[in-house]
């Protein structure tokens, strides 16, 4: 019988077949759509994913960068924090998930094209698109639909306004070793470096305009930026914040933001994903999935911590257009908090 089924093959779902093969279990992922995929994303991995991807043996080629700066988008007062234990990387998330799955198919990690939307299970095992496992991992995504169909999508918190990610790529040579992020009144804008002539912008915001109306509240960023080529294409997501009742229901249990999100603002969910699957492997292998609900907590506080914060923070103007002077008031504050989150 198969030990892990995997519905979704991206990044995720990727790190917990991979984890999955180097502890000895079976492990068939469960995608139908060809690899790899694209989707919105800020493509910055943080030195903990770094270290983790090399410790599963993916070898990714990107872009260094040695930490954070926040920029505001108007005046250019900027404040940056460096990291202390090694570099991030900048890489495309469409490189990211081919060098996941090529290290997966290494480890003899069986893909078939197939969508999970129906789960059944017993105190044995859980059946889904037409397959018997042990465990199911549900790493299908934001709006997951195993999620919605094990009724563990909780409402939306009063009072919140959505946020969505756009993203888009430009061809011209990054000026900093750093990833920037830019802050206007109502959104951010976020500028990672991916290689020796290519920049990834993404735009949280929590107005539905197109890229190009959001990227004009930066005056100074778009004014380092050429025309987008004909293949940058803008891809979007959302609304990012997605509330989960559990992590573990039964035999299914999830990871990546199939298990909850609260927001992309601190660029950790790429890094978050990759040590709840080393957490989820290890509680399944231990024959103790229930306690992956507490190591998924334990994994993801600083992230939740100081993402609700931020957030907070950034839905009261008066406080949010402070977040950029205070930061360059207090650096080692500042850096304190990037190292946090690395």
């Amino acid at each position: 019988m198969i030990d892990l089924l995997v519905a979704g093959g991206g990044p995720a779902g990727l790190a917990t077949a991979i984890q999955g093969a180097l502890a000895g279990l079976e492990v068939v992922v469960a995608e139908p759509r060809p690899t790899p995929i694209d989707k919105a994303c800020g493509e910055g991995l943080m030195p903990g994913g770094v270290r983790r991807l090399a410790e599963l043996g993916v070898p990714v080629e990107g872009r260094a960068f040695h930490g954070i700066r926040y920029v505001d988008g108007l005046s250019g007062l900027s404040a940056q924090g460096l990291f202390r234990d090694g570099p991030g990387c900048g890489v495309r998330r469409t490189d990211l998930q081919a060098a996941l799955a090529a290290r997966a198919a290494d480890l003899g990690v069986r893909v078939v094209a197939r969508r999970v939307e129906e789960v059944r299970q017993d105190e044995h095992r859980v059946g889904a698109a037409g397959l018997t496992a042990r465990y199911l991992v549900a790493a299908d995504g934001l709006h997951s639909p195993v999620r919605r169909a094990l009724g563990l999508s909780a409402p939306p918190a009063p009072g919140r306004q959505a946020r969505y990610g756009l993203r888009r790529h430009y061809a011209v040579a990054p000026w900093s070793e750093l990833v920037e992020v830019h802050w206007a009144p109502r959104c951010e804008a976020y500028v990672t470096p991916l290689g020796a002539d290519r920049v990834g912008v993404a735009v949280l915001t929590c107005e539905q305009a197109p890229f190009d109306a959001q990227l004009a509240r930066f005056p100074l960023l778009s004014a380092r930026l050429p025309p987008p080529g004909p293949d940058d294409a803008v891809r979007g997501a959302g609304p990012l914040r997605q509330r989960s009742r559990a992590r573990v229901a039964g035999r299914v249990l999830f990871v990546g933001d199939a298990a909850g999100y609260v927001d992309a603002l601190t660029g950790e969910g790429l890094t978050l994903a990759l040590a709840a699957a080393a957490e989820l492997v290890r509680c399944v292998r231990a024959g103790r999935p229930q306690e992956y609900e507490r190591a998924w907590r334990e994994v993801s506080r600083s992230y939740r911590a100081l993402t609700g914060a931020l957030l907070w923070a950034r839905g009261r103007p008066w406080l949010a257009e402070r977040i950029v002077p205070l930061a360059a008031r207090l650096p080692g504050v500042f850096t304190r908090a990037v190292n946090l989150l690395a």
